[in-house]
C-alpha cells in the first residue's frame, strides 16, 4: 500500500498523489528532463525546469506553462495544523499566539531592542506557562496584547520591524 502525497500548485491548487508519482518526479533523467503524465485521459509532456529535493519543490513547464509544485507529506500536514513551522520559515516579524490561552505577562513594549530568544511574553494554554521568544533580533515594532487579556490560536501578539 502507498502514502499518499498533498501536492500544492503555485500555493493555489492542491491534488492528492500516490508516492509513486512522487518518485516519478524525483528520478527524471538529466538529460531530457522530462516526464509523461495523464490529466483527464490526456497525455502531457511536462519539463523539470528545476528540483529541490531537500524540500520537495519542483517548477514543471506544461505547454509553455511555468508551474511550482511543492510536495508535502504526512509530517508537513500534522505540523501545518499544529501551526507549527520549521527552517527559516519560522524567522518573521509578527509573533501569533501557538494555542488558545492567557496572557500571563508581557515583557517588552513598543521600541524595546530584542535579541533572538529574549522573552517577548508569556502566555499559559492547558495549565502550562510557554514563554515565546524573540525569532531574530529586531526592534518591537507594535504589542497587540496586555497582561490578563485571553487570546485566540494565531492571535496577533507583538510585531517586529522590518
Amino acid at each position: 500500500m502507498s502514502a499518499t502525497y498533498k501536492a500544492v500548485v503555485n500555493d493555489s491548487f492542491e491534488f492528492s498523489m500516490p508516492s509513486d508519482a512522487i518518485k516519478t518526479l524525483d528520478s527524471v533523467s538529466k538529460t531530457t528532463n522530462k516526464i509523461h503524465l495523464l490529466q483527464k485521459n490526456k497525455s502531457v509532456t511536462a519539463e523539470v525546469i528545476s528540483k529541490d529535493l531537500l524540500n520537495r519543490t519542483y517548477t514543471i513547464k506544461v505547454n509553455g506553462n511555468r508551474y511550482t509544485v511543492k510536495i508535502e507529506n504526512e509530517l508537513d500536514a500534522l505540523i501545518a495544523e499544529m501551526g507549527l513551522s520549521l527552517g527559516n520559515d519560522s524567522v518573521e516579524n509578527e509573533i501569533h499566539a501557538p494555542m488558545p490561552g492567557l496572557i500571563l505577562e508581557v515583557n517588552v513594549k513598543e521600541g524595546d531592542t530584542v535579541i533572538e530568544g529574549d522573552s517577548l511574553c508569556v502566555l499559559e494554554a492547558m495549565k502550562m506557562e510557554n514563554a515565546l521568544g524573540a525569532p531574530r533580533d529586531g526592534v518591537v515594532k507594535a504589542v497587540h496584547i496586555a497582561t490578563g487579556e485571553t487570546v485566540d490560536k494565531n492571535a496577533l501578539l507583538i510585531e517586529l520591524e522590518d
